[in-house]
């Protein structure tokens, strides 16, 4: 394979109330470039959802997955480039964007925020996804 697939997982697993299988990874490094699955509050080795009800909780967890996978592909937040942030409340935006803000303090990415109807759970309010360079 001519890309590395980090945390290859299946939907079925992931996802075992809805009837899914999809076979997915959790980021894929081609050739320096890492993209990164959005992130969701879930630990990503026990699935566990964190901070149900509470968006900056989940903003958190968000951005300890995405910084722990970029680690699991070499790379660090500072090589971030590209951000793009789904929220399913317009009233969240201050609260989620103040712990993105401090976690990406200096990086300076290109940044898209949308909100949207839901995710794939009911109880996520915001997903994260990321690409990245890795350094030289």
């Amino acid at each position: 394979m001519i890309h590395r697939r980090i945390r290859p997982f299946n939907t079925r697993d992931t996802y075992p109330e809805q009837n899914l299988d999809n076979d997915l990874c959790q980021a894929v490094v081609a050739g320096r470039t890492i993209y990164v699955r959005g992130q969701v509050p879930q630990d990503l080795d026990t699935r566990e959802n964190v901070a149900v009800g509470d968006p900056a909780g989940q903003a958190e967890k968000v951005m300890q997955n995405i910084a722990l996978l970029l680690s699991e592909c070499g790379a660090e937040l500072e090589h971030i480039c590209k951000v793009t942030v789904y929220l399913t409340d317009i009233r969240y935006r201050e609260t989620v964007y103040r712990v993105v803000g401090r976690w990406l303090k200096g990086v300076f990415p290109v940044f898209t925020g949308l909100v949207i109807v839901a995710l794939a759970r009911p109880e996520w309010v915001v997903e994260i996804d990321i690409i990245a360079e890795l350094p030289e």
